[in-house]
C-alpha cells in the first residue's frame, strides 16, 4: 500500500489474522486493487484458502480476489509489506507486535481492527503499539458498525480511521473505500478504541435483556444508559465527547445490541438462556471479546471512579455467578438520579 519512491510499484498490505473480520477487510481492500496478503499462524488453514480460494471456516461463500494472497510465513510477509492492519482478538495482540517488531522495515505503519483492551494491564491498544514500535512509528485504529459478513458481501458499511499520522490516515481511508464502503478520518484514537471495546460488554447485557424477555423499552434503556458509561469512561481516558455519538461510539453499540450477528449479543442470549459461560464460548466458536473486556473495564472503572453499572452487572454475571434475571433486576433497582 506504501511506496518507499515514486519509482517503485506500491507495495501489499498485510493483514494478520484470517478470521472472520480480516478476511472481510482483506477481500474489500483486495477488491479496491490494493495487493493483499492475509497471514495466519495456522498452515492448514493457510493451505486450506490457497486451495479453495475463500475461508471456508468463517466466510465459506466468499471468494477471494486475484489481488489477495496468503501466506502462513510471518517473516515473509513483512518482508514485502512496510504497512500492517492487525484483526486478531485482543488477548493476541500484544504477542503479534511483539512478533512482528523484530521483523519489520523501517517505514512501517501499524493499524488494527482488534476491539478490546490489553489483558491485564487494561491500557488501551495504541499504548500497547507504542510500548512495542515506540512514539515515532504511525499507527492507526478502525472501527465502526462493521459485521464481517455484510463487509465481505458488499452490503454498505462506514467506519472511522484514527490514526496520529494524517497521511497514514488518508492511505487507508483510501484503501477501504468503495462505492459501498466508506470510510471516515478522525484523530481521536482513545475515543475510538474505548467505543470499540466496551460495546461488546454492553451487547452482553442487551442480549441478556432479550433472553429474558424484557422488551424493546428495556434494550433501548440499556443502549442509552450504556452509552452515557462508554462516554464518561471515555472522557475521564482521555477521548472527546464526539467521537461517543458518532459511527465508532453510538453505531457501533446499536448494531451490536440489536443484531444476532453480534457474538456478544449471542453471549447475552445464551446466559440468559442459561447456558454456563463455557458451553456459550464452545457454541459460539468465535472470540467474544465483551467477555474478557468486561474484566478490563471493572478494573478501569474502579481504577478512575467511574460509575458503570450496567458493565459491573455483566461483570457479575460472568465472574460472580449472579444470575442473569437478578443482574438487571439490579439495575431497575438502584437508587433514584438525575439523568
Amino acid at each position: 500500500m506504501q511506496t518507499q519512491d515514486s519509482s517503485e510499484l506500491p507495495r501489499p498490505l498485510a493483514i494478520l489474522g484470517a478470521g472472520s473480520w480480516g478476511s472481510a477487510l482483506a477481500t474489500l481492500i483486495a477488491r479496491n486493487g490494493c495487493d493483499v496478503i492475509l497471514w495466519s499462524n495456522d498452515a492448514a488453514q493457510v493451505e486450506g484458502m490457497r486451495e479453495q480460494r475463500r475461508n471456508i471456516d468463517f466466510l465459506p461463500e466468499i471468494e477471494f480476489p486475484e489481488q489477495l494472497t496468503v501466506d502462513a510465513d510471518l517473516q515473509q510477509v513483512l518482508a514485502r509489506c512496510d504497512d500492517i492492519l492487525i484483526a486478531v482478538p485482543s488477548e493476541a495482540f500484544r504477542a503479534v507486535l511483539e512478533s512482528c517488531h523484530p521483523l519489520c522495515t523501517s517505514q512501517v505503519r501499524i493499524a488494527w481492527a482488534t476491539k478490546g483492551f490489553d489483558p491485564g494491564s487494561g491500557k488501551l491498544l495504541h499504548q500497547v503499539a507504542r510500548e512495542v514500535f515506540g512514539t515515532a512509528t504511525p499507527l492507526a485504529v478502525i472501527s465502526g458498525p462493521s459485521f464481517a459478513h455484510e463487509v465481505a458481501a458488499g452490503l454498505p458499511t462506514a467506519v472511522t480511521v484514527a490514526s496520529n499520522d494524517a497521511s497514514f490516515s488518508q492511505d487507508l481511508v483510501s484503501a477501504l473505500h468503495n462505492d459501498v464502503f466508506r470510510a471516515y478520518s478522525a484523530q481521536d484514537m482513545v475515543g475510538v478504541e474505548v467505543g470499540g471495546a466496551i460495546k461488546n460488554v454492553l451487547a452482553i447485557a442487551a442480549g441478556i435483556s432479550d433472553g429474558l424477555g424484557f422488551g424493546a423499552n428495556a434494550r433501548a434503556a440499556l443502549i442509552t444508559r450504556g452509552l452515557a458509561e462508554i462516554t464518561r469512561l471515555g472522557i475521564t481516558l482521555g477521548g472527546e465527547a464526539e467521537t461517543f455519538t458518532g459511527l465508532a461510539g453510538l453505531g457501533d453499540l446499536v448494531l451490536t445490541c440489536t443484531d444476532n450477528q453480534s457474538r456478544n449479543r449471542r453471549m447475552g442470549l445464551a446466559l440468559a438462556q442459561g447456558e454456563t459461560l463455557a458451553a456459550a464460548l464452545q457454541s459460539i466458536g468465535q472470540a467474544v471479546e465483551g467477555v474478557q473486556t468486561a474484566r478490563e473495564v471493572r478494573q478501569l472503572a474502579r481504577r478512575c471512579n467511574v460509575d458503570m453499572p450496567i458493565a459491573e452487572q455483566v461483570y457479575n454475571v460472568l465472574y460472580e455467578n449472579l444470575a442473569p434475571h437478578d443482574a438487571v433486576v439490579a439495575l431497575f433497582d438502584r437508587a433514584q438520579k438525575s439523568e
